[in-house]
């Protein structure tokens, strides 16, 4: 297949996706990797927000994704996964954080998955804490099956040619009641079943919470892998927020041509996350 015959998802970062030919192959799994506040999230939540206000408004094409991801193709479906943390706190936080625009989007257009029910099954939080949001349709699980079985059968029904934001792979590799070769099983089924379904997903870990060898199998069960973190400067407080592509075979290449070393980024009420600066080497 030529590189004219990729089919890229773009990311809504519009100087991102001016590097990597308009966004990222369809059919990745990528693991968004950082500090805490470090930008993942923010990552995630703004592709999602810019994608779908496009969606609604396709005139805003341009305006939203920049000429690099305009001519990319759009997801017919988003989906957030949530372990611990229900609908409304994640929508409060969009409130707070980000314009009207992107919280109408994000309200509008993801279809939320809570799986607190299942996460928090057999341990100290009782049930009656977690029926503030679950009773919807959307967030209704019959199944009596475990986490992982009920997360599979979500995604048969609804990962094909959509984006999937999964907050957090840090719930699931953190928790006691869940094995964690059977997660390392899961990402490198998603990762076989992502080129099929033509899916994007984000997967958002917090650096450093598993042990190195732990990590890296992670990483080896992903396409790639960006990493956002903060740098600190000595002899004052300023810090700032960096993304580096750390492994993404089909992005390096054009990363290395460009001898790009980090992308210097933002976080804006009004524009989400952005990219500011492209630090190159030499």
């Amino acid at each position: 297949m030529s590189e004219g015959d990729v089919q890229r998802i773009p990311t809504g970062v519009a100087d991102f996706d001016s590097i990597m030919q308009g966004g990222l192959p369809a059919g990745s799994v990528v693991l968004l990797l950082g500090d805490v506040g470090g930008g993942g999230h923010e990552f995630a939540l703004t592709s999602a927000a810019k994608i779908g206000i496009v969606k609604e408004f396709p005139d805003t094409r341009t305006f939203m994704l920049g000429d690099a991801g305009k001519h990319g193709v759009l997801p017919e479906k988003m989906c957030y996964i949530t372990f611990s943390r229900s609908r409304n706190d994640i929508l409060q936080d969009v409130k707070l954080s980000f314009n009207r625009d992107f919280y109408e989007s994000l309200k509008t257009n993801l279809l939320f998955k809570d799986f607190s029910r299942n996460y928090f099954m057999h341990t100290v939080v009782p049930t009656a804490w977690l029926d503030s949001d679950q009773s919807g349709d959307l967030f209704s699980d019959k199944k009596q099956d475990g986490l992982l079985e009920s997360l599979v059968d979500f995604l048969d029904g609804n990962a094909p040619k959509s984006m999937v934001i999964m907050d957090s792979l840090t719930d699931l590799v953190v928790s006691e009641t869940i094995d964690f070769q059977d997660v390392i099983a899961l990402l490198k089924g998603i990762q076989r079943m992502a080129k099929k379904w033509d899916a994007i997903f984000y997967l958002i870990l917090t650096d450093e919470i598993l042990d190195r060898k732990r990590q890296q199998m992670i990483i080896d069960s992903v396409d790639g892998v960006f990493k956002f973190e903060w740098a600190k400067f000595h002899h004052t407080s300023k810090r700032q927020r960096y993304l580096y592509v750390e492994k993404f075979m089909s992005v390096l290449p054009h990363l290395d041509q460009e001898r790009i070393a980090r992308f210097a980024t933002l976080i804006t009420s009004q524009s989400g996350f952005v990219v500011i600066n492209t630090e190159r080497v030499g």
